[in-house]
């Protein structure tokens, strides 16, 4: 999707534990706005939920959320700038899908396809047991696994439910449909805390 003042980028946010920003609640929400000022326009904004750690047992619930930003940023400077809000955050990559103070995934560019076609199909089709053992050495997009994340498909429902996905030609309302329920239900809506 192209816009006059660039293009959208889906990022999906997550935190199961403190950061310098405070609980994980806290975290996701400034770092929201963070992510926030890297759009060109106004930024269209999840709302935030509960959801369990992946894989289950890793540690504690997740606070997710997605954004939707319009920016003129080609994907590897963009994913540059995320890594640098998570090291603003005190992010520490020690484990892969272990307890992370903030976790921000850039989900898609518009429609582009990285690094191509066939190794984005490697990489989305790996076995899960592989998965957790290999990580790929440069930037895919989308990223290769959202269509079997519902902590990832249903906050971003809330801002690009029409977004199609450039390989699978499913939209992101048709891909958190295509989830049994059972997965839907554990990504439960968080209350948003009032303000005294």
């Amino acid at each position: 999707m192209i816009y006059q003042n660039g293009q959208i980028a889906l990022i999906a946010l997550g935190s199961n534990e403190n950061s310098v920003w405070g609980e994980a609640l806290s975290t996701v929400q400034k770092a929201m706005l963070e992510v926030g000022s890297l759009s060109e326009i106004p930024p269209q904004s999840s709302a935030l939920y509960a959801t369990p750690a992946f894989p289950k047992g890793a540690g504690p619930d997740f606070v997710n959320a997605a954004i939707a930003i319009t920016t003129m940023l080609p994907p590897d400077a963009l994913l540059a700038r995320l890594h640098q809000i998570e090291a603003a955050a005190g992010r520490v990559r020690a484990k892969r899908w272990g307890q992370r103070s903030l976790d921000l995934d850039l989900i898609a560019v518009g429609d582009a396809v990285l690094p191509d076609a066939q190794t984005h199909a490697h990489w989305r089709d790996l076995a899960p047991e592989e998965q957790q053992i290999e990580t790929p050495d440069q930037l895919l997009l989308p990223h290769p696994r959202l269509q079997d994340r519902a902590f990832v498909l249903i906050p971003l429902r809330d801002v690009a439910p029409d977004w199609r996905h450039p390989l699978l030609g499913r939209s992101v309302a048709q891909m958190c449909a295509d989830l049994s329920g059972t997965v839907r239900a554990e990504v439960e809506p968080l209350p948003l805390p009032r303000r005294p």
